[in-house]
């Protein structure tokens, strides 16, 4: 539905700002999703 595509757009801008300034944090999430 509509409010998950917002959610992931979400997620995607976290994770984005999250590879930026936290690497190994971003590692550890897709290696978790993985």
């Amino acid at each position: 539905g509509k409010l998950a595509s917002k959610e992931i757009g979400l997620n995607r801008k976290v994770l984005a700002d999250l590879a930026m300034n936290h690497p190994e944090a971003f590692k550890a999430v897709i290696d978790a999703v993985k």
